[in-house]
């Protein structure tokens, strides 16, 4: 009884820890809907407004016209899921070599792999944006989507993963009943790994859609180029920046990450419940 007593008020604890955790988190995205309601006075007005006001819509017009958002986010679209397809694939398929395969030179081939997985992505912008224009892929989607077609860490991750995932005695089965290469790979890994890959496409498909730099310097075009860097756009359109319609289009540009992530962490969750009851 008293390890019962003890143990309530532990529990009751931590679920107040974790309420408090789950709301210190969440501020952030409430405070940008609050903000994205504003206008720039009200936004800087002491104390801060904490409920939504009424210029949503008037930020949202101002938006519109400031920048082609809706051809931005269809780039960006285009380039996280093509990259995040190429990625799942390509990362799989290699990571299932190292993991279930032994040929010569496979611990020489995964040390090289972690290496470049150490090299920072600024030294590679200089060296890749000269392979770009020399191929003339420079100003198109084309040139963000082909070299981020596979990473180290995909590699390395889904490897791991694979390692504990997929038993050797479920490998040697497959090639009792006559299963290639790519029969194992998709009848027996694919099906197994599937938390993996939804993780590692959540992670890959955030990524993308943040990033800012490598589109910034390989799409020359200003009219052709992905949401984030239109979003920078808006800091100078009026001369003085607009901070509620920026945090509207901040806003706007999160849909489509919980849009992903929901679906993700969903098929995620479902895949890790349905295995453990295998």
């Amino acid at each position: 009884m008293k390890t019962i007593k003890g143990a309530r008020p532990r529990g009751l604890a931590l679920h107040l820890a974790l309420i408090l955790g789950v709301l210190v988190s969440l501020f952030p995205f409430y405070w940008t809907v609050v903000m994205s309601t504003h206008s720039t006075s009200e936004i800087f007005q002491f104390p801060p407004k904490l409920l939504p006001g009424s210029h949503f819509g008037e930020n949202v017009g101002n938006l519109f016209d400031s920048v082609d958002f809706f051809g931005s986010m269809f780039n960006s679209l285009i380039v996280a899921g093509s990259v995040t397809f190429l990625v799942l694939f390509f990362d799989s398929l290699a990571a299932f070599v190292f993991a279930k395969f032994r040929f010569p030179g496979r611990r020489t081939l995964f040390v090289i792999m972690m290496g470049i997985f150490m090299v920072p992505a600024q030294l590679q912008a200089i060296p890749q944006f000269v392979i770009m224009a020399r191929i003339g892929w420079i100003g198109s989607l084309t040139a963000l989507v082909v070299p981020a077609a596979a990473n180290a860490f995909g590699i390395f991750w889904m490897r791991q993963y694979m390692r504990g995932a997929i038993h050797d005695e479920l490998m040697d089965a497959s090639r009792l009943d006559g299963c290639g290469f790519l029969r194992q790979y998709w009848h027996v890994a694919l099906p197994v790994v599937r938390p993996g890959l939804a993780f590692l496409g959540i992670f890959t498909f955030m990524g993308q859609w943040n990033d800012y730099a490598w589109p910034l310097i390989a799409l020359v075009n200003p009219g052709h180029v992905t949401l984030q860097v239109a979003l920078s756009q808006l800091n100078g359109v009026h001369g003085t920046t607009d901070y509620g319609m920026v945090m509207t289009g901040a806003l706007l540009a999160l849909i489509p990450l919980l849009i992903v992530f929901a679906i993700g962490a969903r098929q995620m969750i479902a895949d890790l419940a349905k295995g453990a009851i295998r």
